[in-house]
């Protein structure tokens, strides 16, 4: 039997976040978190990496849903869906080049919501699916030369692990997670992770 999906919550109306949960949990997803900032939500990220992500375009202060999905996208590769009250053509425009997995306008219904996030779940996997990770083929499509070692952990960086993750689940130390990690940045020619994810989500989306 699969896991159900984890959802994170980014809704700064605690009535409607709530609701959201509760609707959630009872299709038999698990919520990660309720946000209500940007600051909240990258901190709940930081904790636990959902399969996707439900946001509010306009959450009152501090950076709005349009930005934090930028940030989505560039350096969590994390599906995400706008759950927003707004539908004027200039907020679609917006939200449109952020490309996001669906576009819900509020008031919804649960039909509605189950509906956008299965779409969205089976849109996501189909394009992880989409990516290769023979070492051949990575090496190709990155013209650099990968060991299996490497691509097993570039893999995991693309899915946003962190060092300490990476050390766990390969059964390494985290210094010589480092010293890997530091090999793949030499190889991808950058010199951060967020630029190697960044790079990575280029060449793979």
């Amino acid at each position: 039997m699969m896991n159900p999906a984890k959802i994170l919550i980014v809704e700064d109306d605690i009535f409607i976040s709530r609701d959201l949960q509760e609707y959630l949990e009872n299709m038999d997803y698990t919520v990660t978190g309720l946000a209500y900032d940007a600051d909240r939500a990258f901190t709940s990220l930081a904790n636990e990496k959902p399969d996707l992500v439900l946001l509010d375009i306009n959450l009152g202060k501090g950076m709005d849903g349009i930005e934090i999905a930028r940030v989505l996208a560039k350096n969590y590769q994390i599906p995400f869906i706008f759950l927003t009250s707004y539908a004027n053509a200039t907020i679609v425009h917006q939200a449109k080049q952020c490309k996001p997995q669906g576009y819900i306008v509020k008031p919804f219904t649960e039909k509605s919501l189950f509906a956008g996030i299965e779409v969205a779940l089976f849109n996501s996997a189909k394009k992880n699916q989409a990516t290769s990770w023979e070492v051949k083929d990575i090496n190709d499509l990155l013209d650099a030369k990968f060991t299996r070692t490497e691509v097993l952990l570039l893999k995991d960086i693309y899915d946003g692990k962190t060092n300490r993750q990476l050390s766990e689940a390969h059964f390494v130390s985290v210094n010589t997670v480092k010293t890997h990690v530091l090999r793949i940045y030499e190889k991808l020619d950058v010199h951060s992770r967020s630029e190697a994810m960044a790079k990575l989500h280029r060449k793979l989306a």
